[in-house]
Formats: C-alpha cells, sequence, structure tokens
C-alpha cells in the first residue's frame, strides 16, 4: 500500500516538509515554556495541573518528528 506521501508531487512535499520543521520548531518552543512555566509554578504553588500541563503535548513532537522523517525518507527516494 503506498503511503499518502508518495501522492504529492516533489515540490508540494518540499513545501510540507519546510512547513512541517517550522510547526516542529514551534512546538518545541512552547513546550519548553510550559515547561519552564510549570516549574516556576510549582515553586510558588505547589503542585498542580499546570505541572503536569507539558506531559500532554510532549507526545506530540515525537508524532511531529516521525512525520517529518517520513517525509524526508520519501524525498530521499525520489532521488
Amino acid at each position: 500500500m503506498a503511503s499518502l506521501n508518495s501522492t504529492y508531487t516533489t515540490p508540494e512535499l518540499l513545501k510540507k516538509l519546510k512547513k512541517q520543521k517550522i510547526l516542529l520548531i514551534a512546538q518545541i518552543i512552547i513546550v519548553l515554556l510550559m515547561v519552564v512555566f510549570a516549574v516556576f509554578s510549582t515553586l510558588e504553588k505547589g503542585v498542580s495541573f499546570q505541572t503536569f500541563l507539558p506531559l500532554f503535548f510532549t507526545p506530540m513532537i515525537f508524532v511531529m518528528l516521525y512525520e517529518t522523517k517520513k517525509l524526508k525518507e520519501e524525498l530521499a527516494k525520489r532521488k
């Protein structure tokens, strides 16, 4: 079964990869900020929901990394 990425043209894949990288970097920055705020909040007020909030968003980073890897592999197959 062909992957969804194989239906895109090479320029579309390059555009999608660039967009995916930008979103991945933004997601990492946001999660890091959430971690910093969670640490300060925990030190100031104790353990709360905000302490564990970054843990809910961290798996999304791994999914985006996996998708980026698949896009790179598809582009490598075409060269």
